[in-house]
């Protein structure tokens, strides 16, 4: 009988989270973790936790992704790249779930969780609409997950749409609180774009539910903490609890795009892209059109009372 999870992006952020919680319970659950990665050292965090198995494979081989799947009842992707060029937001968004989708066809999987994003248009708004290329891609992975063409399939497909996570290891509050500790003051582009934070143990709590709750599955989730802030109340609350209050600076449009542009030049990963600054023209807050993490049972943390224990530590 299958019994596995496969876990494809378990390495990372939210990876970690899940594989953690799951791993707390591991003396009430039958289910093993599988946590492909490219490098084992990537996932070194993992090694040591109880019922989690972590091989370094290729997901994007389909004859190794093929093999993954041979005892797996249940896979969660959790793939995906917030900064890149179109072709690569495609490869990450809309060719790898398309791959994963038939490959869980093919092996019998029964059922397949997808973490998308929010401000995704549904279905039944064209994917052209969003305003960024992360954004139309999320949304085309999306459509071809929902449009499975094997409709004889008993594969059962759940899509969990988070806002910003935030988080002991995220890159968005820690990185804002350590460029204020260094920084006399914070220029910032779409300093009034909207967010609804989620931390990432209730992303990882939901992740538990679904595969506890068979009668929760095959719907759309919005994974929302119960606080609205703009970008500018997120960088503030970053430098007041990590203890470097530095006045944050809004900057035109046309000024905030140039900067982000010159930054998408250096070398390493991006603190900002054009790309990011076209997301944010879109509320990153809850619709309300489908369920939230309280129809899973679970109670939303708000930032305020998080964020404080892990950005405390931040020094100059």
């Amino acid at each position: 009988m299958k019994q596995d999870i496969l876990v494809l992006g378990g390495s990372g952020f939210v990876g970690r989270a899940f594989c953690e919680q799951w791993s707390a319970q591991a003396g009430n659950v039958s289910s093993r973790l599988q946590v492909p990665t490219r490098k084992l050292a990537h996932a070194k965090h993992l090694l040591t936790l109880p019922k989690v198995d972590v091989v370094e494979a290729s997901v994007h081989d389909d004859a190794v992704l093929a093999t993954l799947l041979q005892n797996v009842k249940t896979v969660i992707n959790l793939v995906a790249i917030l900064h890149g060029q179109p072709t690569q937001f495609e490869q990450v968004h809309v060719t790898l779930p398309q791959r994963i989708l038939r490959a869980c066809e093919q092996a019998g999987v029964k059922h397949l969780i997808h973490v998308s994003a929010l401000g995704v248009p549904d279905s039944t708004q064209p994917s052209h609409i969003a305003p960024s290329h992360y954004l139309r891609s999320k949304a085309r992975g999306e459509a071809i997950l929902f449009g499975m063409p094997n409709k004889a399939t008993s594969l059962t497909v759940t899509v969990l749409r988070p806002s910003v996570i935030f988080g002991e290891h995220d890159q968005f509050l820690n990185l804002f609180a350590r460029m204020q500790a260094i920084a006399p003051m914070i220029p910032l582009a779409s300093a009034h774009a909207k967010f609804q934070p989620v931390w990432v143990n209730d992303v990882a709590r939901a992740l538990v539910a679904l595969l506890q709750q068979p009668q929760a599955q095959g719907k759309i989730y919005e994974c929302v903490g119960p606080d609205i802030l703009s970008l500018a109340d997120l960088v503030r609350l970053a430098g007041y609890h990590s203890g470097h209050v530095r006045p944050v600076i809004s900057m035109p449009d046309a000024v905030g795009r140039l900067q982000a542009a010159v930054l998408a030049c250096l070398p390493g990963q991006p603190l900002m892209s054009v790309d990011n600054l076209n997301s944010m023209k879109v509320d990153n807050v809850a619709t309300g059109k489908h369920p939230n993490l309280q129809s899973l049972g679970i109670e939303a943390s708000s930032v305020h009372a998080i964020a404080p224990i892990y950005l405390r530590g931040i020094q100059r």
